[in-house]
């Protein structure tokens, strides 16, 4: 069984996705974890992006591992670069403002939609991202796609940085959304777009168990 939930950042992907695999017992995959591993390698270790061969090089070089560790109201998903934890590390504010310009490289998608692929193969998962339902799953069981207003947005990220000590003002938050957004929305590659058959849930004016009620009903009507 898959449950593909996708949306633009700050749009609650997380909090559902992770809600969803505690209420189902499912298997819990933040695709957007891959793409700040790869993007937190490539800053440690100076890759340039824009160079095919290089990207090449180090992808190869790339073991990519995580696991989801279900604690009694989240699940705790922790992720592994050739063995090393760096949960906390792609997190940053660095990582963050430029993940959206390595997930459009050809190579770096293409690598981690295959690892995706494989999370499927043996379990029932709930899994989260920006082309799942479009891409990576099309064959998806549920399909959720969730969107928020920027100031929404904005306000939920300032949440989260805060957690981490940064400060951000609002033109820096507007600037970092914005950015994402665009690079999401305009690349070539797996654009972030709604599937066709996907349920929309604006999170805009909802609470986290609002939003989760109203994507439960989804697939509970489905199910029938």
């Amino acid at each position: 069984m898959i449950i593909a939930i996708d949306g633009s950042a700050g749009s609650g992907k997380s909090t559902l996705a992770k809600r969803l695999a505690l209420e189902k017992g499912y298997e819990y995959v933040d695709t957007g974890a891959m793409y700040r591993a790869v993007t937190y390698y490539f800053i440690k270790n100076k890759i340039n992006y824009k160079n095919p061969k290089m990207v090449e090089k180090s992808l190869e070089k790339i073991n990519i591992s995580f696991n989801s560790q279900k604690e009694k109201d989240s699940i705790n998903f922790k992720i592994f670069i050739n063995g090393q934890e760096i949960s906390e590390e792609i997190r940053s504010f660095k990582v963050s403002n430029e993940v959206s310009e390595v997930s459009k490289v050809k190579g770096v998608r293409e690598f981690l939609v295959e690892k995706q692929r494989e999370t499927g193969n043996d379990s029932d998962i709930v899994i989260e991202g920006r082309d799942i339902g479009t891409v990576v799953f099309p064959q998806a069981d549920f399909k959720i796609f969730l969107s928020a207003d920027t100031y929404e947005r904005m306000k939920r990220r300032h949440k989260d940085f805060l957690k981490k000590g940064v400060k951000l003002n609002n033109k820096e938050l507007n600037n970092v959304i914005s950015k994402r957004d665009l690079i999401d929305s305009s690349r070539k590659i797996s654009p972030l777009q709604k599937a066709a058959d996907a349920v929309e849930i604006d999170t805009t004016n909802l609470l986290a168990e609002e939003v989760f009620k109203q994507a439960l009903k989804i697939i509970d009507i489905k199910k029938t």
